[in-house]
């Protein structure tokens, strides 16, 4: 979220510490600062605010009661932009301002009705009157500076109330409604709607609308549409200052594929009880930006949030957090978040504020006592062991049987637990792998299959593997090894294993290679990692007769030089035998290319080269 300087200022009488200070107190005890940008005579926060404090730091004003506990400055007006105006709010207009909390209460004018539990709490109100202009400099700038796009005076009025309380508010046009009715409902099959960016969407009864007693205006907590959108021409507004149930906002989003601020705050959850802030905010803006006369507010609030209790010790703090801190310490940080709180003996009763909707419970009040005086007051301490740790039986037969197999000249793979049958089966995997594997033999085999066709690149003559996992029966679950090559494998318990006696003892320790259940190993380079090639390889042998005790490195060299960038390995030495007086060295070329799929013929052209290169020595012959 981008957090002006000046915009938070304006909360705070004293002088806020310098762009810097602040930031660093903000990481150090709140959020991640991403970036500082001087835009003008002000400077732009863009603050990362993580989900759990979305629902009352997404605001200036949340940003604000940060600055207020880590600095220990006290806020001086509970809105913002009351001293941003500079002028006071008629008393009249302040009383006037003050919601009725009964369940349905109806104006002079205006009727609200609600038919679905996913709207929480809606709050409107009728201002007549008022003179649709240009925003005036202090607005603008303060939107611009945040990134938000000037409209009109009362657009404005609404976004800025947004961004400085948190709470999402829409404006209709009055005279563009069938009636002073608006209705809180299901959408319906086959209705549409035109937002107001022209985006046309099909309704369907999952997603939520606001409408009047024809037609869908707007897509409750997300987007207006263009029926009711309030112009230059707009005379008379209806104001809507409403709570929407989160999961619901969250899924018609993705549905229609639209993403607003005001979405960012109702599918984090925001508190019902900030409705009643946001509404005086919004209609002594509108007073003093367009004029008016306002109605009383309508209020249906079904069911009325409770306020939440949480008890915490001193010594639970303490004991939680490794810490030693005193009563008076704690007290202060409750003092600093301007949390009401009775004292009984050693034990806080807090009065969770409904801003704070993350705290359910005594370790969230931990957290905030640790945040709040600092996580450098912790002492670095090692914990103590005061018994003596024994290990895990399974474990230790798991030690002994790696290395009993890979000293005996074995490679470890891992193969998938999940088969297309078996004994017991999966809910919600995938439609050919229902079931958890009941051996480990099926797939060890189809493992030495795949790394059979790899020999060349691993430059071995045979594959030893073998696998430590559970098996899973319908009797339970069981440790099982496998092992074996291609023409044996041997399955039993772990504990079997550790029982028997058909492989020679081995001192513990390690000496085979892991190898990847479906490919050899990666080729490598020095100390370099270098990715397995998407593309197959071509491998080609080639024996050359040389007189015995010739120069066998000598030939590899030449093997290396002419068989270009694609000989991605050196030259295997395979085989060699003497006769007559002559010795024969086989070697092993390997080919593959990170580009392309090669070809027989470009290959043959190279050890076509090679095979020239060889000829040209008298006493060498390719056989």
């Amino acid at each position: 979220m981008k957090v002006s300087y000046n915009w938070l200022q304006n909360y705070f009488k004293e002088k806020l510490p310098e762009p810097e200070k602040l930031s660093e107190g903000i990481i150090f005890h709140s959020f991640e600062v991403e970036e500082i940008v001087k835009i003008g005579d002000d400077v732009i926060f863009d603050i990362k605010i993580l989900p759990d404090r979305a629902h009352d730091c997404l605001s200036h004003f949340g940003i604000a009661k940060e600055i207020s506990a880590i600095f220990n400055l006290k806020i001086s007006s509970p809105n913002g932009f009351f001293q941003v105006l500079g002028s006071p709010v008629q008393d009249s207009l302040k009383e006037q301002a003050q919601p009725d909390r009964s369940k349905s209460h109806f104006g002079p004018d205006l009727k609200i009705e609600i038919q679905s539990d996913k709207c929480l709490r809606y709050m409107g109100r009728i201002v007549r009157n008022i003179k649709i202009s240009k925003s005036p400099d202090w607005l603008r700038e303060k939107l611009e500076a945040i990134g938000q796009k000037s409209i009109n005076n009362i657009v404005d009025a609404a976004n800025f109330v947004m961004f400085d309380l948190g709470q999402p508010i829409h404006c209709f046009d009055l005279d563009k409604l069938e009636s002073a009715k608006i209705i809180v409902r299901n959408g319906k099959v086959g209705e549409k709607l035109t937002t107001l960016d022209k985006k046309e969407i099909i309704l369907d009864e999952s997603i939520l609308v606001i409408a009047d007693e024809k037609t869908p205006l707007a897509i409750a907590g997300i987007k207006g549409g263009i029926k009711a959108e309030v112009d230059d021409k707009t005379k008379n507004l209806v104001i809507e200052v409403a709570n929407f149930d989160k999961t619901s906002t969250r899924k018609t989003s993705k549905k229609i594929n639209i993403l607003t601020d005001a979405v960012k705050r109702y599918e984090n959850e925001i508190t019902p009880e900030l409705c009643t802030m946001a509404m005086n905010a919004i209609t002594d803006l509108v007073f003093e930006l367009a004029g008016g006369e306002a109605e009383s507010i309508i209020d249906i609030y079904p069911k009325k949030v409770e306020q939440k209790k949480v008890f915490v010790s001193v010594n639970y703090i303490n004991k939680h957090l490794g810490s030693d801190f005193s009563q008076k310490e704690i007290e202060d940080v409750w003092k600093k978040l301007n949390f009401k709180y009775l004292k009984k003996g050693d034990e806080f009763e807090i009065e969770v504020p409904f801003f704070r909707i993350d705290i359910t419970g005594p370790h969230d009040l931990t957290e905030e006592v640790i945040r709040i005086l600092g996580y450098d007051k912790l002492k670095e301490k090692m914990p103590e062991i005061k018994t003596k740790t024994k290990m895990n039986e399974i474990f230790s037969e798991i030690i002994f049987t790696r290395s009993k197999l890979l000293n005996s000249g074995y490679s470890e793979v891992m193969t998938y637990s999940f088969k297309d049958k078996g004994e017991v089966e999966v809910l919600a995997s995938a439609s050919d792998k229902k079931f958890l594997r009941t051996n480990l033999t099926d797939g060890l085999k189809e493992s030495l299959k795949l790394n059979q066709i790899n020999l060349p690149l691993l430059e071995m003559k045979e594959i030893k593997i073998f696998e430590i996992g559970t098996v899973f029966k319908k009797s339970g679950e069981e440790m099982h090894v496998a092992y074996g090559d291609k023409k044996e494998i041997k399955e039993m318990t772990l504990n079997e294993f550790c029982k028997d006696s058909l492989l020679e003892e081995y001192p513990l320790g390690g000496g085979g290679k892991y190898i990847h259940p479906g490919a050899g190993v990666t080729p490598q380079e020095g100390n370099k990692f270098l990715p397995w090639s998407i593309y197959p390889f071509i491998s080609r042998d080639i024996a050359v007769w040389m007189p015995e005790g010739g120069n066998v490195k000598e030939l590899k060299k030449i093997l290396i030089e002419n068989g270009t960038e694609l000989l991605i390995k050196e030259p295997y030495l395979f085989d060699s035998f003497t006769k007559d007086s002559k010795t024969s060295y086989a070697f092993r070329l390997v080919f593959q290319s990170y580009e392309r799929t090669l070809t027989d013929d470009e290959i043959n052209e190279i050890m076509t080269k090679i095979t020239n290169k060889i000829k040209e020595k008298n006493d060498w012959q390719v056989r």
